[in-house]
């Protein structure tokens, strides 16, 4: 079957590969969408991050080169000895998280801080930039009607976004900052919705990027055109209450630092690739707090029920489809190229 793997940096190629079949405790999908990620991104023109590379995987027994795609949904065609959760023909998504379930965390509930976590489709053993996949029925979530696989293939990266927020200090009523609206921070605009905030302020440097946050409700704010720690500052009497950090650029930490009213609080959602420098006396004099996430856990059902309410809606979010034939030029080098994009989903035929 057709896949498109990891090689190296600025490496992935199309190959043809083994069709999985579903052994055990697995269930083998025929992938419908795969959403292409700000991680795979960030392994195609910086890795290996999360990418096993010199020795397998502890947990997937799987090494580079490996297929990409951890943001997906899919048909259920096959089950394994021991599968009792799914069945042939149940519409699913996929949670990626890969545990131990032995260690510290994994006792303490926490298993997206698992000593060994990694992804399914970044740390081996497949992934959904593929036609099959065999995945761990441990790791399956089964979707209604009324969520279209086009939507399944949000529930991932809108699980990322719902658990910043549940992990934050906000309130309903509070108001909050979103620094940065490529897909995750959209998604974390439409989680402070689902979670109550007032007022939802999108700093954003792309004018396409920064309409999309204001078509979802945020107000929009153009950091070329003004200091948005001193727009937001006016704007909120203050600061707000939470501000989300979701671009990974170092400077843009400290001004999402900045934002936060005295005793608020910044969430760091992105993933970065090189050392932010902070100076702490921006957190000691306002009594502030940093805190960060990786992941997510024990929220997929809640993101699957607000989608059937209406939330996170694809139809606003997917700019393109594409086939997996033309991934690599279409999706990779397109969000690199196009900041008009925001989630591009391949699809295998």
């Amino acid at each position: 079957m057709k896949a498109l793997r990891w090689h190296g940096v600025r490496d992935l190629r199309l190959d043809n590969i083994e069709e999985p079949t579903a052994e055990k405790d697995k269930v083998k999908i025929k992938v419908e969408w795969c959403g292409i990620c700000g991680s795979d991104l960030h392994e195609y023109t910086a890795g290996p991050i999360f990418i096993p590379t010199e020795a397998p995987h502890p947990l997937s027994g799987g090494k580079a080169p490996i297929v990409l795609g951890h943001e997906f949904s899919g048909r259920v065609v096959e089950v394994g000895e021991e599968v009792t959760k799914v069945q042939v023909g149940d519409r699913v998504v996929v949670e990626p998280i890969y545990s131990c379930g032995k260690c510290a965390a994994c006792k303490q509930g926490t298993y997206n801080l698992c000593e060994k976590m990694g992804f399914y489709g970044l740390a081996g053993g497949g992934g959904g930039f593929s036609e099959y996949a065999a995945i761990p029925e441990a790791m399956l979530h089964k979707i209604p009607e009324v969520v279209s696989y086009e939507q399944g293939a949000l529930v991932e990266p809108s699980a990322v976004a719902l658990h910043a927020v549940r992990q934050s200090k906000l309130k309903v009523g509070d108001k909050a900052a979103v620094f940065g609206t490529g897909p995750i921070g959209l998604l974390v605009i439409e989680a402070l919705k689902a979670s109550g905030a007032s007022e939802i302020y999108a700093v954003e440097l792309s004018e396409q990027r920064r309409k999309k946050a204001e078509e979802l409700g945020a107000i929009g704010i153009d950091p070329s055109q003004c200091d948005p720690v001193e727009q937001i500052q006016k704007l909120t009497n203050g600061g707000v209450v939470v501000s989300y950090e979701v671009t990974g650029v170092p400077p843009v930490l400290t001004q999402a630092i900045n934002s936060t009213q005295n005793g608020g609080e910044t969430m760091i959602v992105s993933i970065f690739e090189k050392e932010a420098s902070i100076h702490p006396q921006n957190i000691v004099l306002k009594e502030r707090t940093i805190n960060g996430i990786i992941g997510y856990r024990n929220v997929f059902p809640a993101v699957i029920s607000l989608m059937a309410q209406g939330y996170f809606p694809a139809d606003r979010l997917v700019t393109k489809r594409i086939k997996l034939d033309d991934a690599i030029e279409e999706g990779f080098e397109a969000l690199l190229k196009e900041r008009n994009q925001v989630k591009i989903l391949v699809k295998a035929e």
